[in-house]
């Protein structure tokens, strides 16, 4: 069973959303790296549905400005009206990952600091929702903790929740539903101790 701080991360960043839209603002893009081994997989302008967006800033704007289209989804409408406002041409859903279906496919799904906020059998079952997202040869990164367990972290006072699976369980789910995995860091220490999943549908 999900724990309380699982079931409230929402309504947390709803809730902080203004707090977490002016902490960002202030970081640099350390992922640049990974976003650009992301777009090494795509086709040139390339759809890139970002799940768990935040206010697109930085990660989102990036791909945009290199020419890729991109679809948002955040369960935040707060986060969701800030990124309407700074990129109005890119489509913005307010959504909750685990129920999407919007009957499309993208070149390329980013879920970078977002699905590890889910329990471990809202993970489990994401990945048949990457599956029915991925268009052919499709790219998919996602971060997560480096081994299996919960950690609760801090944000704005409040406990933020986090969870991962163990490694060889991603790697089993990946495959089950077509997946390669092209890179796995853990613990990245170029790019805040994250760690980062990158894998191509085949």
């Amino acid at each position: 069973m999900a724990s309380k701080e699982a079931e409230a991360i929402i309504d947390l960043y709803q809730r902080k959303a203004l707090d977490w839209i002016e902490s960002r603002a202030r970081t640099k893009l350390i992922e640049k790296p990974w976003l650009d081994r992301f777009r090494a997989l795509l086709p040139p302008a390339g759809p890139i549905l970002d799940l768990g967006c935040g206010s697109a800033e930085p990660m989102a704007a990036y791909l945009i400005g290199l020419g890729h289209p991109v679809t948002g989804v955040d369960s935040s409408p707060a986060m969701i009206d800030a990124c309407r406002k700074h990129f109005p041409r890119q489509e913005w859903i307010v959504a909750d990952m685990r129920k999407l279906a919007l009957q499309r496919r993208f070149s390329g799904i980013l879920a970078w600091d977002s699905f590890f906020h889910l329990s471990y059998d809202d993970q489990r079952r994401m990945f048949p929702v990457f599956r029915e997202h991925a268009a052919p040869g499709a790219a998919l990164m996602f971060t997560s903790g480096p081994v299996h367990g919960e950690a609760i972290g801090n944000f704005g006072g409040e406990p933020l929740y986090h969870a991962s699976l163990d490694p060889a369980e991603y790697r089993s789910l990946l495959d089950q539903i077509g997946f390669r995995v092209v890179s796995h860091v853990v613990e990245d220490s170029d790019c805040g101790g994250h760690t980062i999943w990158l894998a191509q549908l085949i």
